[in-house]
């Protein structure tokens, strides 16, 4: 599952530095990551969202307890009303793109220019919604079946299609921006096939169909309702951040895309990985009364930690070299690198709660408990305007990543303190051992990066080779050194982290 996100998020970096090269920071920038950001957030209600933790753990139970002619019928009543949804609420979407613009981005309306072009866009990507959706659907079937390669893969073809776009496309079109929009639908559409064979193989590629009163679906849409708002709630924390982005300062929308791409590194190819073996794997032990459940969540933990805190590190310190490595060409300035640092030193720090919640919560879904996540997600979500309000114009990208950050904090904790004090989780012998000898490796770790990263200057002296070689040897060296310290301290979780018991 990492190796294969690692792919897709070495093409989206590709991606984003070939944007940041024909858009950089500016207007046509803005209006394009806010068009590809809608149907983002309204797919994690319909996708990998709420969908995905209402229906996993009712396919486990399907898969453990049913028959398979039930749970084939069961995946073609859900895949048929989603689908159905999906129509709707995207026509919808497309009548409604101006509105939503607003909604999204009030501070676009001053520009006339700039808000008609991220209506044209929105209404280009607004079908990924459908296909991506359809694509999560999929993956959730494969993943809890225990194939995990072709959903990790499939994001590889969105990136595809927008590299494509912009390179042969856009350069040949009167509005760039457009070209590249067609290339994320046409992306999406490349993702969903590459689902099918995969499907036909586990024996559930099955046309959709719309029975009434199907007892799974009806169990789908009970626990969907507490996880939707839930979801929508967290999605709360990006539409306040965009809001307040378009009204803060010019470009603001722009330095927080390129730094939370960074942050979505770390996040996507360790996080999302983590979050979704975690849980089919959990609802498959909820569902057969299993005593590995709290094993598994404090592997999950530890794994969280170990992987987490150091990039926290790397992140905070190599913030700005990563940027001018990463994007410093065409259109991006040096000045965008400076401004896109400090956001990205805010969502840094929010690597390890962010990760903890993805490990956290699939705990409350694999026990059909979708509405505790969402009593919490409201408090992060109240915590995260108040912060922003606080912050936004004085720090601005660097305010909005912190009260992100916190609102990440909160809702880790809070998830923990549950778990304990229902007694489904209680941390196993060894963690202060275990958070001593990572700490002692992580600080050694940052010390040389601190050291190795020299003048930001310099960075901007050297061409992209340079950079690229510097960036890659100073990444390498402290990720060496930190598995070293660990191994010279024998910390036994290298051995007993490989995989969980």
């Amino acid at each position: 599952m990492g190796s294969n996100t690692l792919l897709s998020r070495i093409l989206g970096f590709v991606r984003d530095i070939v944007l940041a090269h024909l858009f950089g920071a500016g207007p046509m920038a803005d209006a394009f990551f806010v068009a590809l950001r809608i149907p983002n957030l309204f797919r994690r209600l319909f996708g990998e969202g709420a969908f995905s933790q209402a229906f996993i753990p009712v396919l486990g139970e399907y898969r453990s307890q049913r028959s398979p002619a039930d749970t084939r019928a069961f995946v073609e009543d859900v895949s048929g009303w989603l689908a159905l949804t999906l129509v709707v609420v995207t026509v919808i979407g497309i009548v409604a793109a101006p509105i939503l613009v607003l909604l999204i981005a009030p501070g676009f309306a001053a520009d006339a220019s700039k808000f008609h072009l991220t209506v044209e866009l929105l209404r280009i990507t607004f079908p990924y919604l459908f296909l991506v959706s359809l694509v999560a659907l999929a993956g959730a079937v494969l993943n809890t079946y225990g194939h995990f390669t072709v959903p990790a893969f499939s994001p590889v073809f969105l990136n595809l299609g927008i590299i494509g776009a912009a390179l042969l496309w856009a350069p040949h079109s009167a509005q760039p921006a457009v070209a590249v929009a067609w290339g994320v639908t046409l992306g999406g559409v490349a993702q969903l096939l590459f689902q099918i064979p995969a499907l036909r193989g586990i024996g559930h590629l099955h046309w959709p169909r719309l029975r009434r009163r199907d007892p799974g679906v009806a169990k789908v849409l009970r626990l969907m309702g507490p996880a939707a708002f839930g979801a929508s709630v967290a999605q709360v924390n990006l539409f306040l951040n965009t809001i307040l982005a378009s009204l803060v300062g010019a470009n603001v929308v722009s330095y927080l895309y390129y730094s939370d791409r960074l942050v979505e590194f770390p996040l996507g190819v360790f996080g999302v990985a983590l979050g979704t073996v975690v849980l089919p794997m959990l609802s498959r032990q909820a569902a057969s009364g299993s005593s590995e459940f709290p094993a598994t969540l404090d592997w999950g933990l530890r794994w969280t930690w170990l992987v987490g805190f150091p990039a926290t590190l790397g992140l905070v310190l190599l913030a700005e070299p990563l940027l001018i490595t990463l994007f410093h060409y065409g259109a991006y300035t040096a000045e965008d690198a400076a401004q896109s640092a400090l956001s990205l030193v805010g969502y840094g720090l929010g690597i390890v709660p962010i990760i903890a919640a993805r490990v956290l919560a699939p705990a409350f879904y694999a026990r059909q408990d979708t509405r505790t996540p969402v009593r919490f997600g409201v408090i992060s979500v109240l915590v995260n305007v108040v912060v922003s309000l606080m912050l936004a114009w004085h720090f601005r990208q660097l305010g909005l990543a912190l009260a992100t950050t916190l609102a990440a904090l909160v809702n880790s904790i809070l998830l923990a303190r549950r778990l304990s004090r229902d007694g489904v989780y209680r941390p196993f012998p060894g963690w202060w051992r275990f958070l001593r000898q990572t700490s002692l490796a992580s600080g050694a770790m940052g010390l040389f990066l601190w050291w190795g990263r020299g003048a930001h200057a310099q960075w901007l002296h050297w061409g992209l080779w340079d950079r690229l070689v510097h960036l890659l040897l100073l990444i390498g060296s402290a990720i060496a050194l930190y598995f070293f310290l660990l191994w010279a301290q024998r910390l036994p979780e290298l051995r007993e982290l490989r995989r969980p018991q």
